[in-house]
Formats: C-alpha cells, sequence, structure tokens
C-alpha cells in the first residue's frame, strides 16, 4: 500500500525522564553551552535557523568572535518571533485532511498543514516484524518486543510527514495495529512487506526483500527527492542506558548529512529539557549492516535505545516519548529537506 504524506501540527513533548527546562534570565535572553553555534542555541528555543539566524548575528554582534562564533557561558538575546500574516484562503481542489486507514481509527485522519515536503519521497522501514520480533526486555511482568515499538515511532513519523506533503512508503506494515497509545504493545506476527508480501523466517532473506522493494521504487521514483530511514531498536545489558544514534553509509554524504540534521535536533532539545544530562547520541559510518550497504537511497539508520535498561524503555512505553522521538526525526528531516538540493 502506498502513502501521501500531508500537513500536521509539530508537536515537541518532553520526554518522561526530563526534569527542568533550560535556565533563562528571561523569556529573550539564553546562555550558550560549550558545544553550542548559532544554529543550535536557535533550534533549542524553537527558532527556524533560516529565519532568524541573520537576526541573532545583528543583536549579538558585539558578543560574537569572528562575527558568528559564540562564547560558551556568555548571554545572548533572541530575536523577536516575527509573526505572518495568515495567507487569505483560496478555493483549493486539495483536501485539507486526508484518510489513512493504516493508521488506526484514531489517528487516520491527517490534516494537511503545509507542503513542506511536496515533491520529496520517503521510505520508511521498522526492523524486524513478521516471524522475528527482534530485540527484547523484560519491562516488570510484560516483554517489550523491537519490531512493535520501532513500528509505532515509524507509524508515528509517517503520519507527521504525510502532514507536510510528502510521499510516504511504509515498507513494513500491520493492518491491524495502528498507532496506539497503551504502554505494553502486543507482540503478533501480521506484518508484511509493501505491498503485502509475507515476511520470511530466514535473516538474510528477510533484509533483502526489504532492499528489493526499496530499490526498485527508487529507481521507479527516479528524479525525485528520496530518502530511507531505518527504525531500529538496541539490546544491550540491562545497566547501559544509552541515547539515541545514527549510521550512515561512509560514501554517502546525503545520508550523512540527513543523520547529522536529526542528530542536531537530537542534541538541542536534549539541551533544552534536560540541562544537566550531556547527550551522548552519536553520527558513524556503518557500512557493514545489510540494510546500509545493501539500499540505493541515501539513507539514516536509526537506533532508538536500549531495550533491556529501564531508563530507555521509559522512551518507549510512555506514547508521548515515542511520539517525542517522531517530532524530533521529523525536525531533522524538514531541516535536511530545507538545506538539501536532491
Amino acid at each position: 500500500m502506498r502513502w501521501r504524506l500531508f500537513p500536521a501540527i509539530v508537536l515537541f513533548l518532553n520526554f518522561s525522564f526530563a526534569y527542568n527546562l533550560f535556565a533563562q534570565y528571561d523569556d529573550n535572553i539564553v546562555v550558550a553551552q560549550e558545544w553550542e553555534g548559532i544554529y543550535e542555541v536557535l533550534l533549542r528555543n524553537d527558532l527556524s535557523p533560516a529565519k532568524y539566524k541573520n537576526s541573532f548575528i545583528k543583536l549579538n554582534s558585539k558578543k560574537l568572535q569572528g562575527d558568528t562564533v559564540l562564547i560558551a557561558g556568555n548571554t545572548y538575546l533572541l530575536p523577536e518571533i516575527v509573526k505572518t500574516p495568515a495567507p487569505k484562503k483560496e478555493r483549493s481542489s486539495r483536501p485539507s485532511v486526508m484518510v489513512y486507514p493504516i493508521f488506526g481509527k484514531k489517528h487516520e485522519k491527517v490534516p494537511i498543514i503545509d507542503r513542506k515536503l511536496e515533491g520529496a519521497v520517503y521510505y520508511l522501514v521498522s526492523g524486524h516484524g513478521g516471524p522475528d520480533p527482534g530485540a527484547m526486555g523484560k519491562y516488570g511482568k510484560y516483554t517489550l518486543t523491537e519490531d512493535e515499538y520501532a513500528y509505532d515511532v515509524t507509524l508515528r513519523l509517517a503520519r507527521n510527514l504525510i502532514s507536510h506533503g510528502a510521499e510516504v512508503y511504509l515498507i513494513v506494515q500491520d493492518s491491524n495495529d495502528g498507532i496506539r497509545d497503551e504502554a505494553i504493545l502486543r507482540m503478533d506476527k501480521q506484518e508484511k512487506v509493501w505491498p503485502g508480501k509475507t515476511i520470511p523466517l530466514n535473516q538474510k532473506q528477510r533484509l533483502k526483500q526489504r532492499a528489493d522493494v526499496i530499490n526498485k521504487l527508487y529507481k521507479q521514483n527516479k528524479g525525485k527527492f528520496q530518502r530511507l530511514i531505518v527504525i531500529h531498536v538496541d539490546s544491550r545489558s540491562k545497566g547501559q542506558n544509552i541515547d539515541v544514534f545514527f549510521y550512515h553509509h561512509h560514501n554517502s554524504k546525503r545520508g550523512k548529512k540527513l543523520a547529522q540534521e536529526i542528530h542536531r535536533v537530537f542534541k538541542a532539545k536534549y539541551a533544552r529539557h534536560q540541562p544537566g544530562r550531556p547527550y551522548h547520541g552519536t553520527v558513524s559510518a556503518r557500512s557493514g549492516l545489510y540494510m546500509i550497504k545493501n539500499t540505493l537511497p541515501p539513507m539514516v539508520y536509526i537506533e532508538l535505545g536500549n531495550i533491556r535498561n529501564y531508563r530507555d524503555q521509559l522512551r518507549f512505553v510512555i506514547s508521548d516519548n515515542r511520539q517525542a522521538l517522531a517530532n524530533w526525526i521529523e525536525l531533522g528531516i524538514l531541516h535536511d529537506r530545507q538545506k538539501a538540493k536532491y
């Protein structure tokens, strides 16, 4: 089944384990952190770098090194938010709401917000599925499985992207699940690979099936802006709390740029919502993974956390946190599309 994307309001939801918001002297003053540039400071305060960078530089010209470099520990003024008058409504043949049953009854109506991603094609792949649940972790008396939580975040991301007018191919699909808001997501084996193919038991055949589908679609969409996002959940020792991290192909500059844009969003959001806790998520090349090595579109491979660690489990079992993961990935994708030509 093929899904096209349209507009949705982006919600920036705190992780449940976030504590105090970033300390500020007032609403227009911020303190630069060690790792931050102008881009990160604006992003951390929910200001578009493309729209407000020049205003920020003008306001703080006497406090910058070399015109654009921030000094850690110094205070800086934030630009005033510019409110753009709402455009006059015109009659359009395009609907303002689209219905996608794959998202479930509660979430199937997707409001069309804008066309920021119009003309862009995204292939979304959640890890494992069908006969393979992927990584597993115990949460009290319950068992959490990678495929169910990776799929829920992927669905939420697909819905967000649709809200901006993108064309989305959900490569792994479960027609019965939809977006779920409960903490414990029931495991099943009903997932199929687009367009309705049974998932093989053999791991290599399973990965080859997905890569073949993506590569065929990539060739069919030749000439369009295309990206691949693969979402997994890691499994490590119970005591190892990890941050979201990102892989890309070592020869793909576009894939690396996509990974870096999403990583920047996560880093900025952590600085705002958890100022006392450093973010340790990384971007690195890892071409040995099958889906990185054997797919054609520029891509990012995302690991959301350790399914066996309690703190990481809170990232999964609380639906607001799953939505936040999708929202932050979406924001990085929007930045990537804004800056990339193809």
